[in-house]
């Protein structure tokens, strides 16, 4: 199972940027029961969990990104995506997209976003 994010880049404070994450090597069947998620982590600091959501698409985010950011998915595409807006320079980090299917757990490489004020 691979897991491929895309979407990073550079943009000024309160810019938007979307992410994306394709999962490949995964049937059908478990990925449409998965759940999904975002993380990131900056320089010197844990990763956290931005985003994450059901196989329902039932959506929970950390404090911090209420309001601004939406996390979604494609069952069809095997796709999820997070779309960043009013990003802040707090927001800089590499993210990376998550996904698990109760039994095992995969991470794809990280995209990076850097937001400057």
């Amino acid at each position: 199972v691979q897991l491929q994010a895309s979407g990073g880049g550079s943009v000024q404070a309160g810019g938007s940027l979307k992410l994306s994450c394709v999962t490949s090597g995964m049937i059908w069947s478990t990925f449409r029961f998965s759940r999904m998620g975002w993380y990131r982590q900056a320089p010197g600091k844990q990763r956290e969990m931005v985003a994450d959501i059901t196989s329902d698409g039932d959506a929970n985010y950390q404090d911090s990104v209420k309001g601004r950011f939406t996390i979604s998915r494609d069952n069809a595409k095997k796709k999820m995506y997070l779309q960043m807006n009013r990003l802040d320079p707090e927001d800089t980090a590499v993210y990376y997209c998550n996904i698990g299917t109760g039994s095992y757990e995969y991470w794809g490489e990280g995209t990076q976003v850097t937001v400057s004020s």
